[in-house]
């Protein structure tokens, strides 16, 4: 038995290199036979995923997207790797991810139970809860204030959901409006055709932050949710691609490079209009880096 070692070392040293390969499955397979990992960004989403001033793809997530690319090149021995970019909105990132269209989501996607029933997730990156927000001169500090009124959300967004939900609990008799993304829906409270937009509160300090006009509004203390996580999106049932992406972003949470990188985003001036948006990190956040996990439950961060 002991001879069968060296031998089977030989036999496998023989094998052509395509044969090697076949070793590979899922996502690691799929991007290593088309010589490039594709992600799937916004082009509205900063500071975690837009177009800056040369309309070149950045934002928190997409950095944290990109050593993910790095550590998959690392695996795969393919220093040339391509990275592509494929725009997704809410709608559309669950179906193209499902397809094979996208390998990765870098965005704002909340990782609760019901998506994890067709994707999967990487350790969380981002700890919001869902507010709305409304002109000051309207006075509107609850959701009661927002009887009979029309307010928008986001379509697909876990934020609309939690609006229907609300209204039709508390018959709040709100006329529910469905806005394609982020600045769409602030414009509509912009123009008066909304008395409020709900959404997570991040994005709403920073379409705040970008409009004409910031002191104008204000953001509700009152919540509709717990804080909720992000997480960067990947195909479900696939192990070998998950288990790099999870060891690729453990590492990098548990250095201080995510610091850097956090502090590039939310506490210094960002393109393309050098706006900062003051969200410091969070004693919450700051606890998630320190223990990398996709747990979905909003429970596990209160810390």
């Amino acid at each position: 038995m002991r001879l069968l070692t060296p031998i089977l070392a030989v036999l496998l040293a023989a094998l052509p290199p395509a044969a090697q390969a076949d070793a590979l499955t899922g996502t690691l397979k799929k991007i290593k036979d088309n010589n490039r990992i594709v992600l799937g960004v916004r082009d509205t989403a900063p500071p975690f995923s837009y177009l800056d001033q040369n309309q070149k793809v950045v934002g928190f997530a997409v950095d944290i997207c990109r050593t993910i690319a790095d550590a998959v090149k690392r695996e795969l021995k393919m220093p040339g790797l391509e990275i592509a970019m494929e725009f997704v909105n809410s709608s559309s990132r669950i179906p193209l991810m499902t397809n094979g269209t996208t390998d990765l989501e870098c965005g704002t996607t909340t990782n609760n139970t019901e998506r994890k029933k067709q994707v999967d997730f990487a350790n969380t990156h981002f700890l919001t809860a869902t507010r709305f927000i409304s002109r000051k001169d309207q006075a509107i500090g609850s959701l009661e204030d927002l009887r009979g009124k029309s307010v928008s959300s986001v379509a697909g967004s876990t934020n609309i959901l939690m609006l229907i939900k609300a209204n039709n609990e508390r018959k709040l008799g709100i006329n529910v409006i469905a806005a394609k993304d982020v600045p769409e829906g602030f414009l509509l409270v912009e123009t008066g055709r909304a008395a409020a937009f709900v959404m997570d509160d991040v994005q709403l300090s920073v379409v705040a932050a970008q409009s004409k006009d910031p002191a104008a509004y204000v953001i509700s203390q009152e919540t509709l949710s717990n804080p909720e996580p992000y997480g960067i999106m990947l195909r479900r049932d696939d192990p070998a691609f998950k288990a790099v992406v999870d060891k690729a972003t453990a590492d990098l949470y548990r250095s201080p490079e995510i610091t850097k990188i956090y502090e590039t985003w939310f506490l210094k001036p960002v393109p393309p209009r050098g706006l900062t948006y003051n969200i410091p990190l969070s004693s919450a956040l700051r606890w998630a880096f320190e223990h990398p996990s996709d747990n979905s439950d909003p429970a596990f961060y209160a810390h």
